[in-house]
Formats: C-alpha cells, sequence, structure tokens
C-alpha cells in the first residue's frame, strides 16, 4: 500500500451503506470500521476513495457470505475530492470492493462494474488489473 497522493475526504463514516461492486456475490455492506484511522478522541471514524475499511455484509446472493465481516476497500464516493493538478472528481453511488485478507489486499472478486478511481490502482496495484474503466 502506497500514500494517496490527492486530497481525498473522508465522507463515509461509520456505519454508512455501500454497494459491493465485484462479482465476489455480496451486493450490500455497512461500515464498521476504518483501518488506519487516527483522530481525536470520540470522533467518529470515517473513510474515503483508497481506504481499507472493515465491512459486515448485509445483503448477497451467496448465503456464505451473509453476517460476516470482511475487509474492503473504497473504490467510488459521492462527495467530490481534489487531486493535485485541480481537477474535482466524484461519482454517482458510494462503491466498495471485498479483499480476501488484509495482508496481500488481492480483491476478492475477479471483476469490477463500473469505474474506479485512480487513487485507488496506485496504492492497490491488485485492484487495477481487474478494473474495466478508471477515472
Amino acid at each position: 500500500m502506497k500514500r494517496k497522493k490527492a486530497k481525498v475526504v473522508r465522507a463515509l463514516p461509520i456505519g454508512a451503506t455501500i454497494n459491493i461492486v465485484d462479482n465476489s456475490g455480496a451486493k450490500k455492506a455497512q461500515i464498521i470500521s476504518v483501518i488506519g484511522y487516527k483522530s481525536p478522541r470520540k470522533r467518529l471514524a470515517a473513510a474515503g476513495v483508497g481506504d481499507v475499511v472493515v465491512v459486515a455484509i448485509k445483503k448477497g446472493s451467496v448465503k456464505s457470505l451473509r453476517k460476516n465481516v470482511a475487509y474492503a476497500v473504497i473504490v467510488r464516493q459521492k462527495k467530490e475530492y481534489r487531486r493535485p493538478n485541480g481537477l474535482r472528481v466524484k461519482f454517482e453511488d458510494n462503491a466498495a470492493i471485498l479483499l480476501k485478507d488484509l495482508d496481500s489486499c488481492e480483491p476478492l472478486g475477479s471483476v469490477i462494474k463500473g469505474p474506479v478511481a485512480r487513487e485507488v490502482v496506485e496504492r492497490f496495484p491488485a485492484v487495477g488489473k481487474i478494473a474495466t474503466m478508471i477515472v
């Protein structure tokens, strides 16, 4: 994992529901915690594009995935953020993909539906290999 270069706004707090956009079988998930988040005491942790989060899977086609806890990477967010060249980027939905484990950061699915932010691909090259579109 590399550092993020853009000033990504952390717009997804704990408890936010996000879409899972890979073909792992999960459809919706709820953010439980954010990995590596540091803040003042009693502040609610939040995540942005490129952050690794712990999610509880709420809906899915595969029964074995539902009601489980997994790691995920945020690949899109509705709230706009600014890139170093001055460009502002925002997407139509909040979306994530599931990871196999935290150490390798390999995606669980083999295809990602929809666009993926460039900040995610710079930080996780394995995600870029299976992405259909990089914005």
